[in-house]
């Protein structure tokens, strides 16, 4: 499966776009933003999982990241309501369910190894915890993670500021609450937007602000 594959080209999925794809465990469905390969591959989606929904304990030789939108999403006996995020390292393994159901934003399968980061290692942030808040110029920012190749945070836009952009790196932003606007498109809560190194595109914060978790990442990981 082939959806949004060309890393060279701006892609954006609208909320009216969304459409759910049932998995193959039954009670969690995808909205699949994007996907290189097979049920393995590399993925970008929004998952539901209904509740008493469950997969099986598996490994994700890539990694993944995970963002709570709703719900509560639960691994093992560890519980993470909406707010938190959870990076997974490359090589790493876990039985994901959820007992009153989730809506979770996963990327999933484009994690390098890294020697700071065996398997078995994991973050675990509430980004409700206001000591993870820090003012960055004219926006507040949650950092997720951050090393030479990837940079991940939250950002709090106030109304019409700049969604701040690298030039030089891939960047996806996936706005949780609030609105973008450029100057011919606009992406509401749940959009999503994925710019090539060089897209000279510019996005602001919307008539009531932002919030959006946004990632910038070095070219040969981005289109590995």
């Amino acid at each position: 499966m082939q959806i949004n594959v060309d890393f060279t080209q701006p892609a954006l999925v609208h909320p009216q776009q969304h459409q759910w794809v049932a998995s193959p465990q039954a009670g969690v469905e995808r909205i699949m933003l994007d996907r290189t390969g097979a049920e393995r591959g590399r993925a970008t989606s929004i998952v539901r999982y209904a509740p008493d929904s469950r997969f099986p304990h598996h490994q994700h030789p890539a990694g993944e990241e995970i963002l709570v939108l709703s719900g509560v999403f639960s691994e093992g006996d560890h519980h993470y309501p909406q707010g938190w995020y959870l990076r997974n390292p490359a090589g790493s393994g876990h039985a994901p369910h959820s007992t009153e159901g989730a809506v979770i934003f996963v990327k999933l399968g484009h994690l390098p190894p890294a020697p700071n980061a065996p398997a078995g290692e994991s973050l675990r942030i509430n980004t409700h915890d206001t000591a993870c808040w820090a003012t960055e110029g004219e926006h507040a920012a949650c950092e997720l993670y951050r090393d030479a190749d990837e940079h991940t945070r939250l950002l709090r836009l106030a109304p019409q500021r700049q969604l701040p952009l690298l030039a030089t790196r891939q960047t996806e932003a996936f706005v949780i609450q609030g609105s973008l606007h450029s100057a011919t498109d606009e992406l509401p809560e749940r959009g999503w937007l994925r710019l090539p190194p060089g897209s000279t595109a510019v996005w602001h914060a919307g008539a009531q602000g932002a919030t959006v978790l946004l990632k910038s990442t070095a070219p040969h990981i981005a289109t590995a």
